[in-house]
Protein backbone atom coordinates (compact mmCIF):
# COMPACT_ATOMS: atom_id res chain seq x y z
CA UNK A 1 0.00 0.00 0.00
CA UNK A 2 1.38 3.38 -0.90
CA UNK A 3 1.88 6.12 1.63
CA UNK A 4 -1.00 8.04 0.07
CA UNK A 5 -3.40 5.17 0.34
CA UNK A 6 -2.45 4.51 3.94
CA UNK A 7 -3.14 8.11 4.91
CA UNK A 8 -6.52 8.08 3.15
CA UNK A 9 -7.58 4.88 4.91
CA UNK A 10 -6.58 6.32 8.28
CA UNK A 11 -8.60 9.49 7.62
CA UNK A 12 -11.69 7.48 6.72
CA UNK A 13 -11.32 5.39 9.87
CA UNK A 14 -11.04 8.46 12.10
CA UNK A 15 -14.07 10.06 10.45
CA UNK A 16 -16.20 6.94 11.03
CA UNK A 17 -15.27 6.80 14.72
CA UNK A 18 -16.00 10.49 15.46
CA UNK A 19 -19.28 11.27 17.37
CA UNK A 20 -22.21 12.39 15.22
CA UNK A 21 -23.27 16.01 15.75
CA UNK A 22 -26.97 16.50 16.62
CA UNK A 23 -28.82 18.26 13.85
CA UNK A 24 -29.32 21.94 14.50
CA UNK A 25 -32.94 23.12 14.90
CA UNK A 26 -34.36 24.99 11.96
CA UNK A 27 -34.65 28.75 12.08
CA UNK A 28 -38.05 29.70 13.53
CA UNK A 29 -39.68 32.76 11.99
CA UNK A 30 -43.10 32.23 13.62
CA UNK A 31 -43.09 30.43 16.99
CA UNK A 32 -45.49 27.51 17.10
CA UNK A 33 -46.49 28.28 20.71
CA UNK A 34 -46.15 32.04 21.18
CA UNK A 35 -48.01 32.03 24.54
CA UNK A 36 -45.48 29.71 26.15
CA UNK A 37 -43.02 31.62 28.32
CA UNK A 38 -39.37 30.67 27.78
CA UNK A 39 -38.02 29.17 31.00
CA UNK A 40 -34.79 31.14 31.12
CA UNK A 41 -32.23 29.64 33.45
CA UNK A 42 -31.33 31.80 36.44
CA UNK A 43 -27.70 32.96 36.55
CA UNK A 44 -25.22 30.31 37.72
CA UNK A 45 -27.79 27.50 37.46
CA UNK A 46 -26.60 24.50 35.45
CA UNK A 47 -23.58 23.95 33.27
CA UNK A 48 -22.96 25.83 30.03
CA UNK A 49 -23.68 22.64 28.11
CA UNK A 50 -27.01 22.13 29.89
CA UNK A 51 -28.01 25.73 29.29
CA UNK A 52 -27.12 25.47 25.59
CA UNK A 53 -29.02 22.19 25.15
CA UNK A 54 -31.99 23.73 26.98
CA UNK A 55 -32.10 26.62 24.53
CA UNK A 56 -31.85 24.24 21.56
CA UNK A 57 -34.74 22.21 23.00
CA UNK A 58 -36.85 25.35 23.18
CA UNK A 59 -36.10 26.10 19.53
CA UNK A 60 -37.25 22.60 18.61
CA UNK A 61 -40.43 23.12 20.63
CA UNK A 62 -41.22 26.38 18.87
CA UNK A 63 -40.47 24.72 15.54
CA UNK A 64 -43.17 22.16 16.35
CA UNK A 65 -40.93 19.08 16.74
CA UNK A 66 -42.08 17.85 20.13
CA UNK A 67 -39.98 14.66 20.11
CA UNK A 68 -36.76 16.57 19.45
CA UNK A 69 -37.69 19.13 22.08
CA UNK A 70 -38.44 16.42 24.64
CA UNK A 71 -35.16 14.62 23.88
CA UNK A 72 -33.09 17.77 24.37
CA UNK A 73 -34.90 18.92 27.52
CA UNK A 74 -34.45 15.46 29.00
CA UNK A 75 -30.77 15.48 28.10
CA UNK A 76 -30.27 18.89 29.76
CA UNK A 77 -32.03 17.64 32.88
CA UNK A 78 -30.03 14.41 32.90
CA UNK A 79 -26.79 16.30 32.75
CA UNK A 80 -27.80 18.51 35.74
CA UNK A 81 -30.62 16.99 37.80
CA UNK A 82 -31.33 20.30 39.56
CA UNK A 83 -31.78 22.16 36.28
CA UNK A 84 -35.50 22.86 36.82
CA UNK A 85 -35.97 25.12 33.74
CA UNK A 86 -35.77 21.87 31.72
CA UNK A 87 -38.63 20.48 33.84
CA UNK A 88 -40.67 23.48 32.73
CA UNK A 89 -39.65 22.77 29.13
CA UNK A 90 -40.90 19.19 29.48
CA UNK A 91 -44.09 20.54 31.00
CA UNK A 92 -44.64 22.73 27.94
CA UNK A 93 -43.97 19.76 25.65
CA UNK A 94 -46.72 17.79 27.40
CA UNK A 95 -48.96 20.84 27.34
CA UNK A 96 -48.45 21.05 23.57
CA UNK A 97 -49.46 17.38 23.36
CA UNK A 98 -52.54 18.19 25.47
CA UNK A 99 -51.33 15.74 28.09
CA UNK A 100 -52.39 18.18 30.78
CA UNK A 101 -52.02 15.99 33.85
CA UNK A 102 -48.52 14.94 32.81
CA UNK A 103 -47.56 18.55 32.14
CA UNK A 104 -48.78 19.53 35.59
CA UNK A 105 -46.35 17.04 37.18
CA UNK A 106 -43.38 18.71 35.47
CA UNK A 107 -44.51 22.24 36.38
CA UNK A 108 -45.10 21.20 39.98
CA UNK A 109 -41.57 19.79 40.25
CA UNK A 110 -40.17 23.09 39.02
CA UNK A 111 -42.30 25.09 41.47
CA UNK A 112 -41.10 22.89 44.32
CA UNK A 113 -37.52 23.62 43.26
CA UNK A 114 -38.18 27.37 42.98
CA UNK A 115 -41.61 28.61 44.27
CA UNK A 116 -41.06 32.03 42.63
CA UNK A 117 -40.07 30.77 39.18
CA UNK A 118 -42.52 32.66 36.96
CA UNK A 119 -42.34 30.43 33.82
CA UNK A 120 -43.22 27.38 35.93
CA UNK A 121 -46.09 29.21 37.64
CA UNK A 122 -47.45 30.45 34.30
CA UNK A 123 -47.18 26.99 32.71
CA UNK A 124 -48.83 25.36 35.72
CA UNK A 125 -51.70 27.86 35.39
CA UNK A 126 -52.27 26.77 31.79
CA UNK A 127 -52.32 23.11 32.83
CA UNK A 128 -54.70 23.80 35.72
CA UNK A 129 -57.03 25.72 33.49
CA UNK A 130 -57.07 22.85 31.00
CA UNK A 131 -57.98 20.40 33.79
CA UNK A 132 -60.85 22.60 35.00
CA UNK A 133 -59.19 24.17 38.03
CA UNK A 134 -59.87 27.83 37.20
CA UNK A 135 -59.37 28.98 40.77
CA UNK A 136 -55.95 27.33 41.04
CA UNK A 137 -55.00 28.67 37.62
CA UNK A 138 -55.85 32.21 38.69
CA UNK A 139 -53.77 31.90 41.85
CA UNK A 140 -50.81 30.52 39.89
CA UNK A 141 -51.00 33.31 37.30
CA UNK A 142 -51.19 35.95 40.01
CA UNK A 143 -48.14 34.37 41.68
CA UNK A 144 -46.28 34.46 38.36
CA UNK A 145 -46.99 38.17 37.96
CA UNK A 146 -45.93 38.83 41.52
CA UNK A 147 -42.68 36.96 40.88
CA UNK A 148 -41.98 38.75 37.60
CA UNK A 149 -43.85 41.99 36.93
CA UNK A 150 -42.33 42.25 33.45
CA UNK A 151 -44.61 39.47 32.18
CA UNK A 152 -47.19 42.01 31.04
CA UNK A 153 -48.78 39.53 28.64
CA UNK A 154 -50.16 37.69 31.66
CA UNK A 155 -52.14 40.67 32.94
CA UNK A 156 -54.96 40.46 30.43
CA UNK A 157 -55.17 36.70 30.98
CA UNK A 158 -55.44 37.27 34.69
CA UNK A 159 -58.29 39.74 34.20
CA UNK A 160 -60.16 37.40 31.87
CA UNK A 161 -59.66 34.51 34.26
CA UNK A 162 -60.79 36.60 37.19
CA UNK A 163 -63.98 37.45 35.34
CA UNK A 164 -64.59 33.84 34.32
CA UNK A 165 -63.87 32.58 37.84
CA UNK A 166 -66.15 35.21 39.34
CA UNK A 167 -68.97 34.33 36.98
CA UNK A 168 -68.54 30.65 37.80
CA UNK A 169 -68.54 31.37 41.53
CA UNK A 170 -71.77 33.35 41.22
CA UNK A 171 -73.39 30.69 39.04
CA UNK A 172 -72.39 27.97 41.49
CA UNK A 173 -73.55 30.01 44.49
CA UNK A 174 -77.01 30.55 43.02
CA UNK A 175 -77.25 26.93 41.91
CA UNK A 176 -76.37 25.69 45.39
CA UNK A 177 -78.79 28.14 46.99
CA UNK A 178 -81.62 26.99 44.72
CA UNK A 179 -80.85 23.39 45.68
CA UNK A 180 -80.81 24.36 49.39
CA UNK A 181 -77.15 23.32 49.64
CA UNK A 182 -76.52 26.29 51.87
CA UNK A 183 -73.00 25.49 53.10
CA UNK A 184 -71.77 25.14 49.51
CA UNK A 185 -73.66 28.28 48.50
CA UNK A 186 -72.01 30.20 51.34
CA UNK A 187 -68.54 29.01 50.28
CA UNK A 188 -69.17 30.05 46.67
CA UNK A 189 -70.47 33.47 47.73
CA UNK A 190 -67.48 33.93 50.05
CA UNK A 191 -65.16 33.23 47.12
CA UNK A 192 -67.05 35.68 44.92
CA UNK A 193 -66.98 38.38 47.60
CA UNK A 194 -63.26 37.83 48.18
CA UNK A 195 -62.72 38.59 44.49
CA UNK A 196 -65.21 41.47 44.41
CA UNK A 197 -65.81 42.79 47.95
CA UNK A 198 -67.56 45.95 46.78
CA UNK A 199 -70.39 44.18 44.93
CA UNK A 200 -73.60 44.89 46.89
CA UNK A 201 -75.68 42.20 45.20
CA UNK A 202 -73.27 39.50 46.41
CA UNK A 203 -73.70 40.63 50.02
CA UNK A 204 -77.47 40.82 49.56
CA UNK A 205 -77.70 37.30 48.12
CA UNK A 206 -75.41 35.89 50.80
CA UNK A 207 -77.61 37.56 53.43
CA UNK A 208 -80.52 35.52 52.08
CA UNK A 209 -78.46 32.32 52.27
CA UNK A 210 -77.38 33.05 55.84
CA UNK A 211 -80.97 33.82 56.84
CA UNK A 212 -82.18 30.52 55.41
CA UNK A 213 -79.36 28.75 57.24
CA UNK A 214 -80.50 30.32 60.52
CA UNK A 215 -77.46 32.59 60.88
CA UNK A 216 -79.35 35.80 61.61
CA UNK A 217 -76.31 37.77 62.79
CA UNK A 218 -74.29 36.96 59.65
CA UNK A 219 -77.31 37.70 57.47
CA UNK A 220 -77.73 41.08 59.13
CA UNK A 221 -74.04 41.93 58.64
CA UNK A 222 -74.19 41.19 54.91
CA UNK A 223 -77.50 43.02 54.46
CA UNK A 224 -76.08 46.09 56.19
CA UNK A 225 -72.97 45.92 53.99
CA UNK A 226 -75.15 45.69 50.87
CA UNK A 227 -77.16 48.72 52.02
CA UNK A 228 -73.95 50.64 52.67
CA UNK A 229 -72.60 49.83 49.19
CA UNK A 230 -75.88 50.54 47.41
CA UNK A 231 -78.32 52.65 49.45
CA UNK A 232 -80.75 52.89 46.51
CA UNK A 233 -81.70 49.21 46.29
CA UNK A 234 -85.10 48.59 47.94
CA UNK A 235 -84.67 44.80 48.04
CA UNK A 236 -81.81 45.15 50.49
CA UNK A 237 -83.93 47.20 52.89
CA UNK A 238 -86.76 44.67 52.65
CA UNK A 239 -84.31 41.97 53.77
CA UNK A 240 -83.14 44.23 56.59
CA UNK A 241 -86.73 44.85 57.63
CA UNK A 242 -87.55 41.14 57.64
CA UNK A 243 -84.45 40.33 59.69
CA UNK A 244 -85.28 43.03 62.25
CA UNK A 245 -88.90 41.93 62.40
CA UNK A 246 -87.94 38.28 62.98
CA UNK A 247 -85.68 39.38 65.82
CA UNK A 248 -88.38 41.51 67.43
CA UNK A 249 -86.71 44.86 66.66
CA UNK A 250 -89.90 46.46 65.43
CA UNK A 251 -88.79 50.14 65.26
CA UNK A 252 -85.75 49.11 63.18
CA UNK A 253 -87.96 46.97 60.95
CA UNK A 254 -90.36 49.86 60.38
CA UNK A 255 -87.46 52.15 59.50
CA UNK A 256 -86.02 49.64 56.98
CA UNK A 257 -89.39 48.95 55.33
CA UNK A 258 -90.11 52.70 55.17
CA UNK A 259 -86.79 53.25 53.36
CA UNK A 260 -87.70 50.47 50.90
CA UNK A 261 -91.14 52.02 50.30
CA UNK A 262 -89.60 55.45 49.71
CA UNK A 263 -87.26 53.96 47.10
CA UNK A 264 -89.96 51.94 45.36
CA UNK A 265 -93.58 52.51 46.38
CA UNK A 266 -95.24 49.15 46.93
CA UNK A 267 -98.64 48.56 48.49
CA UNK A 268 -97.47 45.32 50.07
CA UNK A 269 -94.60 47.09 51.81
CA UNK A 270 -96.94 49.82 53.06
CA UNK A 271 -99.24 47.11 54.44
CA UNK A 272 -96.30 45.56 56.28
CA UNK A 273 -95.43 48.92 57.77
CA UNK A 274 -99.01 49.40 58.96
CA UNK A 275 -99.06 45.94 60.54
CA UNK A 276 -95.77 46.59 62.27
CA UNK A 277 -96.98 49.90 63.62
CA UNK A 278 -100.02 48.15 65.05
CA UNK A 279 -97.73 45.51 66.52
CA UNK A 280 -95.41 48.15 67.96
CA UNK A 281 -98.35 49.94 69.52
CA UNK A 282 -99.66 46.66 70.89
CA UNK A 283 -96.29 45.67 72.37
CA UNK A 284 -95.97 49.05 74.05
CA UNK A 285 -99.27 48.50 75.85
CA UNK A 286 -99.48 47.28 79.44
CA UNK A 287 -99.53 43.54 80.03
CA UNK A 288 -103.19 43.73 81.04
CA UNK A 289 -104.03 44.95 77.53
CA UNK A 290 -101.85 42.46 75.66
CA UNK A 291 -103.54 39.45 77.27
CA UNK A 292 -107.11 40.56 76.51
CA UNK A 293 -107.83 38.41 73.46
CA UNK A 294 -106.61 35.20 75.12
CA UNK A 295 -108.32 35.83 78.47
CA UNK A 296 -111.26 33.60 79.59
CA UNK A 297 -113.06 36.78 80.63
CA UNK A 298 -112.46 40.52 80.33
CA UNK A 299 -112.86 43.37 82.79
CA UNK A 300 -114.56 46.68 82.19
CA UNK A 301 -111.15 48.35 82.14
CA UNK A 302 -109.92 45.97 79.45
CA UNK A 303 -113.03 46.55 77.33
CA UNK A 304 -112.58 50.31 77.70
CA UNK A 305 -108.96 49.97 76.57
CA UNK A 306 -109.95 47.91 73.50
CA UNK A 307 -112.55 50.49 72.53
CA UNK A 308 -110.32 53.51 73.13
CA UNK A 309 -107.34 52.09 71.25
CA UNK A 310 -108.94 50.33 68.30
CA UNK A 311 -112.03 52.45 67.75
CA UNK A 312 -110.36 55.81 68.24
CA UNK A 313 -111.49 57.15 64.84
CA UNK A 314 -115.11 56.25 65.58
CA UNK A 315 -115.07 58.03 68.94
CA UNK A 316 -113.79 61.38 67.72
CA UNK A 317 -117.19 62.54 66.48
CA UNK A 318 -119.05 61.74 69.71
CA UNK A 319 -120.33 64.58 71.90
CA UNK A 320 -117.88 64.64 74.81
CA UNK A 321 -119.17 64.18 78.32
CA UNK A 322 -117.37 65.06 81.54
CA UNK A 323 -118.04 62.16 83.87
CA UNK A 324 -116.86 62.16 87.44
CA UNK A 325 -115.09 58.87 88.19
CA UNK A 326 -113.82 58.16 91.68
CA UNK A 327 -112.25 54.71 91.35
CA UNK A 328 -110.07 54.77 88.20
CA UNK A 329 -107.59 57.62 88.66
CA UNK A 330 -104.63 55.39 89.55
CA UNK A 331 -105.67 52.46 87.36
CA UNK A 332 -103.49 51.28 84.44
CA UNK A 333 -106.43 51.94 82.08
CA UNK A 334 -107.35 55.34 83.51
CA UNK A 335 -106.86 57.22 80.22
CA UNK A 336 -108.74 54.59 78.21
CA UNK A 337 -111.62 54.58 80.69
CA UNK A 338 -111.86 58.35 80.42
CA UNK A 339 -111.88 58.15 76.60
CA UNK A 340 -114.61 55.48 76.49
CA UNK A 341 -116.83 57.22 79.03
CA UNK A 342 -116.44 60.71 77.56
CA UNK A 343 -117.51 59.30 74.18
CA UNK A 344 -120.57 57.83 75.85
CA UNK A 345 -119.71 54.27 74.78
CA UNK A 346 -119.37 52.99 78.34
CA UNK A 347 -121.24 54.29 81.34
CA UNK A 348 -120.29 55.51 84.80
CA UNK A 349 -122.50 54.23 87.60
CA UNK A 350 -124.70 56.67 89.56
CA UNK A 351 -122.34 56.51 92.53
CA UNK A 352 -119.56 57.85 90.23
CA UNK A 353 -117.70 54.56 90.08
CA UNK A 354 -116.64 52.77 86.96
CA UNK A 355 -115.72 49.49 88.66
CA UNK A 356 -112.78 48.83 86.29
CA UNK A 357 -112.12 45.32 87.58
CA UNK A 358 -115.70 44.08 87.27
CA UNK A 359 -116.25 41.29 84.73
CA UNK A 360 -117.98 42.29 81.49
CA UNK A 361 -121.22 40.40 80.77
CA UNK A 362 -122.69 39.94 77.31
CA UNK A 363 -125.35 42.52 78.12
CA UNK A 364 -122.55 45.04 78.86
CA UNK A 365 -120.78 44.30 75.56
CA UNK A 366 -124.06 44.61 73.63
CA UNK A 367 -124.75 48.00 75.25
CA UNK A 368 -121.30 49.36 74.35
CA UNK A 369 -121.54 47.92 70.81
CA UNK A 370 -124.98 49.45 70.24
CA UNK A 371 -123.64 52.93 71.12
CA UNK A 372 -120.75 52.57 68.64
CA UNK A 373 -123.20 51.29 66.00
CA UNK A 374 -125.35 54.37 66.57
CA UNK A 375 -122.30 56.55 65.88
CA UNK A 376 -121.54 54.59 62.69
CA UNK A 377 -125.17 54.92 61.56
CA UNK A 378 -125.04 58.72 61.97
CA UNK A 379 -122.01 58.81 59.67
CA UNK A 380 -123.34 56.22 57.23
CA UNK A 381 -127.15 56.24 57.34
CA UNK A 382 -127.55 53.76 54.46
CA UNK A 383 -125.41 51.22 56.25
CA UNK A 384 -127.16 51.86 59.58
CA UNK A 385 -130.56 51.21 58.00
CA UNK A 386 -129.55 47.61 57.30
CA UNK A 387 -129.47 46.73 60.99
CA UNK A 388 -131.43 49.54 62.72
CA UNK A 389 -134.83 47.91 62.23
CA UNK A 390 -133.67 44.38 62.96
CA UNK A 391 -135.88 42.50 65.41
CA UNK A 392 -134.08 39.40 66.50
CA UNK A 393 -135.89 36.73 68.49
CA UNK A 394 -134.06 35.24 71.47
CA UNK A 395 -135.52 32.38 73.55
CA UNK A 396 -134.04 33.92 76.71
CA UNK A 397 -134.48 37.68 76.07
CA UNK A 398 -137.94 39.08 75.33
CA UNK A 399 -138.61 42.27 73.37
CA UNK A 400 -139.60 44.07 76.59
CA UNK A 401 -136.30 43.38 78.35
CA UNK A 402 -134.19 46.49 78.90
CA UNK A 403 -131.21 44.85 77.17
CA UNK A 404 -133.19 43.55 74.17
CA UNK A 405 -132.66 46.56 71.82
CA UNK A 406 -128.89 46.51 72.31
CA UNK A 407 -128.69 42.72 71.94
CA UNK A 408 -130.87 42.74 68.81
CA UNK A 409 -128.84 45.54 67.25
CA UNK A 410 -125.48 43.91 68.04
CA UNK A 411 -126.56 40.56 66.58
CA UNK A 412 -128.30 42.18 63.60
CA UNK A 413 -125.14 44.08 62.68
CA UNK A 414 -123.01 40.93 63.02
CA UNK A 415 -121.02 42.34 65.94
CA UNK A 416 -122.15 39.57 68.31
CA UNK A 417 -123.54 36.09 67.78
CA UNK A 418 -126.01 33.89 69.63
CA UNK A 419 -125.56 30.40 71.02
CA UNK A 420 -126.32 27.43 68.77
CA UNK A 421 -129.87 27.28 70.13
CA UNK A 422 -130.46 31.00 69.55
CA UNK A 423 -130.06 32.13 73.16
CA UNK A 424 -128.23 35.38 73.84
CA UNK A 425 -127.19 34.70 77.47
CA UNK A 426 -127.11 38.27 78.81
CA UNK A 427 -125.30 37.37 82.02
CA UNK A 428 -122.60 35.11 80.65
CA UNK A 429 -119.08 36.60 81.01
CA UNK A 430 -117.53 37.80 77.76
CA UNK A 431 -114.31 36.06 76.71
CA UNK A 432 -111.34 37.98 75.38
CA UNK A 433 -111.83 36.40 71.96
CA UNK A 434 -115.48 37.57 71.86
CA UNK A 435 -114.55 41.10 72.87
CA UNK A 436 -111.76 41.23 70.27
CA UNK A 437 -114.03 39.88 67.51
CA UNK A 438 -116.78 42.42 68.36
CA UNK A 439 -114.34 45.34 68.22
CA UNK A 440 -112.85 44.06 64.94
CA UNK A 441 -116.32 43.93 63.39
CA UNK A 442 -117.06 47.45 64.59
CA UNK A 443 -113.79 48.60 62.98
CA UNK A 444 -114.78 46.97 59.71
CA UNK A 445 -118.27 48.53 59.72
CA UNK A 446 -116.85 51.94 60.57
CA UNK A 447 -114.43 51.75 57.64
CA UNK A 448 -117.09 51.05 55.00
CA UNK A 449 -117.54 53.85 52.47
CA UNK A 450 -120.52 56.15 52.79
CA UNK A 451 -123.09 55.73 49.99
Amino acid sequence: MTRHATALALLLLLTACAPRMAPAPPAVSAPRFPDFIFPAAPQNLGSPAAREQHEIAWQWLQAGDLRAAERNFAAALKGVASFYPAEVGLGYVELARKAHKESLLHFDRAVVANPRYAPALAGRAEAMLATGDAGGALQSLEAALQADATLVSLRSRVEVLRFRTQQQNITNARKFADANRLAEARAAYDAAIAASPESPFLHRELAEVERRAGNAAAALDHARKAAELDPDEPRTFIILGELHEADGRIPEAIEAFTTAANLDADDEVYDRIDRLRVRAAFESMPEEYRVIETAPSVTRAQLAALIAVRLQDLLTGARPANPVITDARAHWAADYILTATRAGVMEVYPNHTFQPDAVVRRADLAAAASRVLASIARRNPALGASWRNARRAFPDVGPRHLSYPAASLAVGAGVMTTMDDGRFELTRPVTGAEAGAAVTKLQELGARPVR
